[in-house]
């Protein structure tokens, strides 16, 4: 018998996981990326149906609906971002013309998971942020388990731990503000999202958002109770 429920628990999870949908802002890649290696190891081209997510692993198929117009495309994730707040997906360009909304720049749309794929991509590319590190560069570390509270802003997400030590002496120094690490899992690989600060109030975190706005023009609010 519970052999049966366990069953049945994993069968209507891996449902849920098909039937998940998401909603929020659409935006799409300049024309300046064409041929840009993204964040899979894939080269981005515009005329081919991709797309970039925060989270979904890569070669996820999702459908993404115009809101506006009811016009519909599937794309493969094969990149991470937008880094923009309130937006849930970049396209390609090929991607935003069949939804109709190249003009406006973005669009109001709904994402629902088709194929959740194997997350694997054709080309295999080079590493995600490949830096040259100097002979000798050391750091120090106090490092403590969280569970914040509040509201933060997140700079970005890394995968290179060097960068992510470098980044993060240099927020801590710049702007004397609390650095928090989120350690994410996706397909099997880890990623380091790094967020600065934690404040009582979204408004707030908006103030200090504004205020990192010219070094990092991406960065964006996160609600640490629903990271």
């Amino acid at each position: 018998m519970r052999r049966i429920f366990f069953t049945l628990f994993f069968y209507f999870l891996l449902i849920a996981s098909f039937a998940q949908v998401q909603t929020g802002k659409a935006s799409f890649y300049a024309d300046k990326f064409d041929g840009v290696i993204t964040a899979s190891g894939e080269k981005y081209r515009h005329n081919k149906l991709t797309g970039a997510h925060k989270t979904l692993p890569f070669g996820t198929k999702v459908r993404v609906t115009n809101l506006a117009n009811n016009k519909s495309v599937e794309v493969t994730i094969n990149d991470r971002g937008p880094w923009v707040e309130g937006r849930i997906i970049d396209l390609s360009r090929k991607a935003a013309e069949e939804l109709g909304f190249t003009n406006k720049g973005v669009a109001d749309v709904k994402l629902e998971i088709v194929d959740p794929g194997d997350g694997k991509t054709s080309d295999p590319g080079r590493p995600i942020e490949h830096v040259m590190v100097e002979e000798k560069e050391f750091y120090e570390f106090e490092i403590t388990r969280l569970t914040p509270k509040g509201f933060g802003v997140q700079i970005g997400t890394y995968q290179e731990l060097v960068n992510l030590m470098r980044l993060s002496d240099n927020l801590k120094n710049s702007y004397k503000k609390q650095v928090t690490i989120q350690v994410k899992v996706i397909n099997g690989i880890k990623y380091y999202g790094i967020i600065l600060g934690k404040f009582s109030s979204r408004a707030k975190a908006e103030d200090f958002r504004e205020e990192l706005k010219g070094k990092f023009p991406d960065a964006f609010i996160v609600e640490y109770d629903r990271l």
